[in-house]
């Protein structure tokens, strides 16, 4: 259970990060409100998680999902740059995400 904990946690980081820009600098009530209570989601389903795993295994994993699921997000929603360095450099963040979880 502890590493679909630790998905969930990814995916809440990566909502929070959704609204966050949703939010203008917190400008906009409702983005802001779904920001702060998707990243509470996630801390919440990463505390879980490190009741069974290594915090940094674990803390690895989870700022590697929110970092490369926030890249393609910005990449389909916000129609931010994409080229083949950037995927590169999301490839690197993946294969370090699956190396972490192949190691412990």
């Amino acid at each position: 259970m502890a590493w679909i904990f630790l998905i969930i946690a990814g995916m809440g980081e990566m909502t929070a990060m959704l609204f966050l820009k949703l939010s203008n600098g917190f400008k906009k009530r409702l983005p802001t409100i779904l920001a702060m209570m998707a990243g509470g989601v996630s801390f919440y389903f990463l505390s879980l998680s490190l009741t069974d795993l290594p915090v940094g295994t674990a803390y690895g994993i989870w700022t590697g999902i929110g970092s490369a699921g926030t890249v393609l997000i910005g990449i389909l929603f916000f129609k931010e740059g994409f080229n083949v360095k950037k995927l590169l450099f999301i490839l690197c963040i993946i294969s370090g995400v699956v190396g972490l979880k192949l190691v412990s």
